[in-house]
C-alpha cells in the first residue's frame, strides 16, 4: 500500500491516478478477474523500483514490477505484468491490461482512491481470487 501511495504522489499530472483508472476500467470489463484488476492497479510501479543510479534501459519497468509483486500477489499477476516476447502474441488478459492502461490515460473517470483497493489486494495476496 505504501508503494501505491508513493506512486500516486510521485506521478506527474498526466500519470497521476493511471493505476487507479486502469484498475477501474478492468473492474468494469472483467468484473470477476480480481488478479487482472490488481495487475492494472500496480502496473506502473516499476519506475519507482529502479535502484538509484541504475541505467534506465537495464531492466524494463514492467519486468521490475512483475518481479517485485510476484512474492506478494502471485505468479499470474506477475505474468500479466511482464512484457511479451517480440513477435509473440500476448495472452488475452495481458492485452486487456495493455488496452485498459491506454484507455486510462484518457478516461477521466472517478476511480476512487488507493485505499479502496486494500481489501482486494489483501484477498489476492491471500490467494482467494486465483483463476
Amino acid at each position: 500500500m505504501d508503494l501505491l501511495h508513493a506512486d500516486h504522489e510521485a506521478s506527474d499530472a498526466a500519470d497521476r491516478g493511471l493505476g487507479l483508472q486502469t484498475a477501474a476500467l478492468l473492474r468494469r470489463s472483467h468484473p470477476f478477474d480480481k488478479e487482472l484488476q490488481v495487475a492494472g492497479l500496480v502496473h506502473g510501479l516499476g519506475r519507482l523500483l529502479a535502484p538509484q543510479g541504475a541505467a534506465e534501459g537495464a531492466v524494463a519497468p514492467a519486468e521490475r514490477t512483475a518481479e517485485a509483486v510476484r512474492p506478494l500477489l502471485g505468479d499470474r499477476v506477475a505474468r500479466l505484468l511482464r512484457p511479451h516476447a517480440p513477435g509473440a502474441e500476448p495472452e488475452a488478459e495481458a492485452e486487456a491490461l495493455r488496452q485498459a492502461a491506454q484507455a486510462g490515460r484518457a478516461a477521466g473517470l472517478d476511480a476512487g482512491v488507493v485505499e479502496d483497493w486494500r481489501p482486494v489486494l489483501e484477498l489476492v495476496a491471500a490467494g482467494a481470487y486465483q483463476l
